[in-house]
This record gives C-alpha cells, structure tokens and sequence, in this order.
C-alpha cells in the first residue's frame, strides 16, 4: 500500500513542478546558420543549467548534449555552439555597450528539484519592486546531474558578476542544498573573486538541511531515481556523503519551514509536522539567525504572499518578525 501511494505521490509532485515536458531540440553547432537564427527558446528549460549572466544576457548549457547557447533578455536564443563561441560571442556583446552601472547588490533566487528559474517569478518581481537589487533567477538542470555540478554553474555565474555587488541567496528546497555546496567549494578550493566577503543575507525556504526523508523511503521505487535523478538520490540514501560538502552559510541566515495542517491526511513517508516534502526538524539548521513556521505546502512556498513578505523582510532586516524579534537555532 505505501509503495502504491509512494509511487502516486512522486508523479503528482512531478506534474505539479514540471513546467513543460518538450526539451528544447538540439541543434548541432555545425547547422551554421539554422542554428543561430534570432528565436524564441521552446521549452525544455529543464535540461538547461545558467553559466554566465551579463545584464539579463545568459550563457545556458544543455546537459543532455553539452551544446551552449546565449539567449539575450527577452529569451530569445541569440547563438549556439560551444561554450567558448558562447562566451567570444558575449564578449563582443559586452563590448558594444554601453552598460548601466554595476550593480550594488544582486539577490541570486536557485529554485528546487524539478522545478525551474520560472518558480521565483512573481518573488523576484517583488524583490525588484520593494528593494534596489537586482535579481537573478539561477536555473540549472536540476534532475540531470549532481549536487556538486549544480554548485560549479552556480559558483561561475556569481564569480562573473559585473562589479563586486553584495551577494544575497534566496532558494526553495534542494536549491538551498545546491548554495550551500557551492559555499562549501569556495571554502574548501578557494574563492576568487572574494565572494564569501560579498555574502549579505540567505533566506531558506523549506530546505532539506538534515536530508529528505521521503527520499531515502523512495529508494525502493524506480520511479524516483527515473524521476528525481541523481540529485533526488543525493537528498536520501547518499545523503551522508552529500552532507559533507555543504558549508554553514558564514552570514546572516534564515529558514522558512513548512507546516501545513491537512486533517486527517498526512504523508507517511514524511515524519512529524512537514510541508508534505520536507519536514520542520529536517528543515532546520544549527546557526540560523531566525526560523519561523508557516501553514503552506512545499511546492507554494515561493509563492505565497505571507512567505513573500517574510523573505523581503528578512533579507532587508535580519529578521522575519516586524518587531526585529528573531527565534535563532543554536
């Protein structure tokens, strides 16, 4: 029976996250011409992890063929070929200008596992709106290789910032994950650019801190590993291993855990009070500035205006409560 609802469960999570199902079709860098027609982008951006991002412009790589493209602000795929046509392409682009100036402070939003950059939009609108930064929704592939891969891109994107912006993290469940390795690699390998100085504050929003029990009860079904990918298995049975590259953030940190309140039902793959994914305790991280608890389920974190209002506040302040009160994790 549990494996029956095991396996239900995953493929509703799966149609709740997926934002379309039709990869981008490949084009070969030898298409000339064909492949680098000034077109919209036609889905798939699940495939596609963010390299470079340059005042809207972004270098995408396609982790099923490792083509590159450059898409320009408006999304429409500008060039395709290699990553280092991409990146003399851009330079070029770069070169024209001129450009505004660099900007103060950037806040990075990294969505979760099967989800895409397209989850932060309305947040990141708000952001914009409410704050002088500047937003950049970090998309990467995230059922189509590790952890460890998503952090290199990620670490790559913020070291080729323009300027030397103040640095801000935003993330909803396995993206926390995926920024906290990527910290874990520039205090362990060096960090180039001075990033770690630049970190201003990182808001959690129903992070697997402790690892996903759902995704060590999953194991069993190969409908997950299928689904989910090595990530998704990373955050459950090779959590142990996983755990060991990722860094406390060395700033101000808080984490929004989900509770929501459903009755009678409740996820049996899932201890405790949870989001139906991610459970409080597993939600928690030692050093936590503030954490507080919200009534809303895991896929609708980010959307949820209450949750809105909570990041823009901490991200601002330092804390979630209007009054300045924080409930720090020791």
């Amino acid at each position: 029976m549990r494996t029956k609802f095991s396996i239900w469960l995953i493929l509703l999570v799966a149609i709740m996250n997926q934002s379309t199902n039709h990869a981008d079709e490949p084009v070969p860098e030898s298409a000339g011409f064909v492949a680098n027609l000034k077109l919209p982008t036609l889905g798939g951006v699940q495939f596609w992890t963010d390299l470079r991002w340059w005042y809207g412009w972004r270098i995408q790589q396609n982790k099923l063929t490792d083509q590159c493209r450059l898409l320009n602000p408006s999304n429409i795929r500008h060039f395709s070929g290699s990553r280092e046509a991409c990146d003399a392409r851009l330079a070029a682009i770069m070169n024209d200008g001129p450009w505004p100036e660099s900007p103060q402070r950037v806040v990075v939003c990294m969505h979760g596992l099967m989800r895409t950059h397209r989850s932060f939009a309305s947040l990141g609108k708000r952001i914009e709106q409410e704050t002088p930064a500047t937003v950049i929704h970090f998309g990467y592939a995230s059922t189509r290789a590790p952890v460890s891969e998503h952090a290199r891109a990620l670490r790559g994107l913020i070291e080729s910032l323009p300027g030397q912006p103040q640095i801000d993290l935003v993330g909803h469940s396995m993206g926390n994950i995926v920024a906290r390795h990527a910290i874990g690699d520039w205090q362990t390998e060096g960090d180039p650019a001075g990033v770690l100085d630049r970190l201003g504050r990182f808001v959690m929003q129903g992070p697997p801190n402790q690892g996903a029990q759902i995704a060590k009860r999953l194991q069993s079904t190969t409908v997950f590993e299928i689904i989910t990918g090595t990530s998704g298995v990373q955050l459950g049975i090779n959590w142990d291993e996983l755990q060991q590259h990722l860094a406390t953030p060395p700033c101000e940190f808080g984490i929004i855990a989900g509770a929501y309140d459903m009755g009678r039902f409740r996820n049996p793959l899932v201890d405790g009070d949870s989001d139906l994914i991610v459970s409080v305790e597993e939600a928690k991280l030692s050093g936590a500035n503030d954490f507080v608890i919200v009534p809303v389920l895991h896929s609708f974190l980010m959307d949820d205006k209450d949750v809105q209002e909570l990041t823009l506040r901490f991200l601002e302040t330092g804390a979630f409560a209007a009054d300045g009160q924080r409930n720090p994790l020791p």
